[in-house]
């Protein structure tokens, strides 16, 4: 395997494919690491070189070597082209199921704590960092100015999106979450026009009904605030307002943390914007939870 060397860019297929056809032919130490790369391949893209050299019970320097045994430049470039794949969702989620099953039977529970919070502080970082807040003041104007806000995601998303239509409406009126009930998405921007605005949401794999509806309201005239994990997404393409949300998470589903934060940030911005009378909308919400009684006070605890 010492003469072979994969292409760049290679993907994780090629390279296991490469390690299993040459794996007799390494030093022991290598196929060492080879057979448990081979066993294990999720773990390259979520582990440092020490962690994976320790479950190994290799020295680092061997995954080094190993990498340039590959046709790789150094170790992080053979790490990198699993990250990538993590990145680009073509796991499939019954693939990141059964590696978290793997731990578990492993004792290695603690190694995937250690993975979740590292990818939600990465998350919530980089969407701060990398998130002009002038772009987001600019949006929260314009649903503030529109007749109407629609925000749409289906699956985990559509949570998010209630959320978000639930706390924005104690502001500005018209806030809307779709789909509502059995519809489907594109039912709920029927009436939509150039006075109203969609805030659409998807990550990958990219769901066709939000991909469609996106076009729908764009051929009504609505103004469209996308939301996704890239610029390649097809709901950014002529979005007036375009947000790349990072979505990383060593589980077998997206990390809605950073889109949660990104929506908290949104709603501070809309009220700020709305001036006066957002603060006299959330007066009269939070006035009418109290004259109803559904806080509990400190006398009822105590009578």
């Amino acid at each position: 395997m010492n003469k072979t060397n994969v292409p760049s860019p290679a993907t994780p297929a090629d390279l296991l494919e490469t390690l299993q056809s040459g794996r007799l032919d390494l030093t022991p130490e290598l196929r060492k690491i080879a057979d448990f790369l081979l066993e294990n391949p999720y773990e390259i893209g979520v582990c440092s070189i020490r962690q994976l050299a320790t479950k190994a019970e290799v020295k680092p320097n061997t995954l080094v070597r190993l990498s340039r045994a590959l046709g790789m430049d150094s170790y992080e470039a053979f790490r990198e082209v699993f990250r990538d794949e993590i990145r680009q969702g073509r796991e499939t989620y019954p693939d990141r199921a059964r590696w978290l099953q793997s731990l578990a039977q492993r004792g290695e529970m603690g190694a995937l704590y250690a993975a979740s919070a590292e990818s939600a502080i990465d998350n919530i970082e980089s969407l701060f960092a990398a998130t002009d807040h002038h772009l987001i003041e600019a949006a929260a104007r314009d649903i503030v100015a529109a007749r109407r806000c629609y925000v749409l995601g289906v699956g985990v998303n559509n949570a998010v999106a209630r959320n978000f239509a639930y706390l924005a409406g104690m502001a500005i009126d018209g806030v809307r979450a779709l789909p509502q009930g059995g519809t489907l998405p594109v039912d709920g921007i029927a009436r939509a026009g150039s006075r109203d605005i969609l805030i659409a949401m998807t990550f990958r794999p990219y769901r066709r009904e939000i991909v469609e509806a996106v076009a729908v309201a764009r051929a009504q005239g609505v103004q469209v605030i996308a939301i996704s994990d890239s610029l390649a997404c097809p709901i950014m393409v002529d979005a007036q307002h375009r947000f790349v949300v990072p979505t990383d998470t060593p589980q077998f589903f997206i990390s809605t943390i950073a889109l949660s934060a990104f929506f908290e940030v949104l709603i501070a911005f809309i009220i700020a914007e709305a001036g006066e009378d957002a603060v006299t909308s959330v007066d009269a919400y939070h006035a009418q939870r109290q004259a109803l009684g559904i806080y509990v006070e400190d006398k009822d605890w105590h009578s």
